[in-house]
């Protein structure tokens, strides 16, 4: 038996789709074959909250008279780039003012969605089509053309788990790394993670309509870094930070309840994202990738105070229950990321879909099948 796309929207329109979240499955699946779940369960509805450095908002101001070509501009104080043509700006959610660290482009982001206004600046040298030379007013959602939510980089499949062998504190954006293996750090919401459900992409490319911080998203491309070269465990599961996917909202429809601006100390600025997305049980092989368990989804363990190392690997079974044990050594574990949140997010998800508010697309083009990523090499 094997369901198609079609098939599927057409029981949603109707309020007949069984959608259930990656954790009901993952528990059906006790008791159940891939079979047995493939004839009962249409949808599963997947989700993920947590810190995604690589974010950031494409923001259009519309034209002032006389009109600037934007060339150096600062919203809040925080500088935000001036590449894109006269008045579009791009926000990188980790941009920042070096005299204010805390406050940078991730909360400029939820600040707009929060619906409050900033302070834009922008400087240009003048020129015979855009005459002026400087302007400086506030500017919210409602005065801009468009404000979308544009993240090169989210919802890494599996990643690290983060410790430190040193006699120091190490500041990372893995949260405060305690000396002499103080703690453990790990940021993944486990079998509810939308690329662990789903881990060759055979669902997930480009316009899948997805939840981002509260609005209907899009996956746009393979997110940077995305790598399958990863080695997978016994269980098909790959082992450290693999695919990733790009997305893109519409900010002015997204709520900062699924989108924070935070930072980490002496480190700097990131943003906090909120993302669901729906995986169609179109046969078996779905039905089987969907039941995956937290005890089956390995990581490795790295050593930040020893030039990454490898060190070992862990379950996140082992990581919830809030101590891992590594050469003898017992460490409290900690997540960085947020499984209440995702949580809601899998449920409002599956919400939207049972009302028949949310309809599944499929990919219009597949993520990559290989892909491996280069290191920076100084060659001057």
């Amino acid at each position: 038996m094997e369901k198609t796309y079609e098939e599927i929207n057409e029981k949603i329109r109707k309020g007949k789709a069984v959608v259930l979240t990656a954790e009901q499955v993952s528990e059906m699946a006790r008791t159940m074959s891939p079979k047995e779940i493939l004839n009962k369960v249409d949808v599963v509805t997947t989700a993920t909250f947590g810190a995604m450095c690589s974010s950031g908002a494409i923001l259009n101001f519309g034209h002032a008279t006389p009109p600037i070509r934007m060339e150096r501009i600062e919203l809040n104080g925080v500088p935000v780039s001036g590449g894109l043509a006269a008045v579009d700006t791009f926000v990188g959610a980790t941009d920042c003012n070096p005299q204010r660290p805390d406050y940078g482009g991730a909360h400029i982001i939820q600040d707009l969605i929060d619906g409050k206004s900033v302070v834009l600046e922008a400087w240009a040298k003048g020129t015979d089509c855009y005459p002026r030379t400087h302007i400086k007013t506030n500017v919210s959602l409602e005065t801009m053309n468009e404000a979308i939510l544009s993240n090169p980089r989210n919802a890494y499949q599996n990643y690290n788990v983060a410790v430190n062998s040193s006699d120091r504190i190490r500041y990372t954006y893995m949260g405060t790394l305690l000396p002499n293996y103080k703690n453990a750090s790990y940021s993944s919401a486990g079998e509810l993670s939308p690329l662990l459900n789903d881990p060759e992409c055979r669902t997930i490319g480009l316009g899948t309509r997805i939840f981002l911080a509260g609005a209907q998203g899009y996956v746009t491309y393979n997110g940077t870094q995305f790598n399958t070269s990863k080695p997978l465990n016994r269980f098909g599961v790959p082992m450290g930070g693999s695919r990733t996917i790009a997305v893109a909202g519409e900010m002015r429809e997204m709520n900062s309840r699924f989108l924070r601006g935070a930072y980490f100390e002496k480190y700097g600025v990131t943003m906090y994202v909120g993302i669901g997305v729906p995986i169609p049980i179109l046969d078996e092989d779905l039905a089987a990738r969907v039941s995956i368990r937290n005890e089956q989804i390995e990581t490795y363990i790295e050593d930040y105070g020893d030039d990454f190392k490898l060190i070992g690997t862990t379950n996140y079974a082992a990581l919830r229950s809030g101590e891992i044990e590594l050469n003898g050594h017992k460490i409290h574990t900690a997540p960085l990321s947020s499984l209440a949140r995702a949580r809601e997010i899998a449920n409002i998800l599956k919400g939207w879909i049972e009302k028949g508010e949310f309809l599944l697309t499929a990919p219009t083009r597949p993520m990559p099948v290989s892909r491996s990523i280069k290191s920076l090499e100084e060659n001057l």
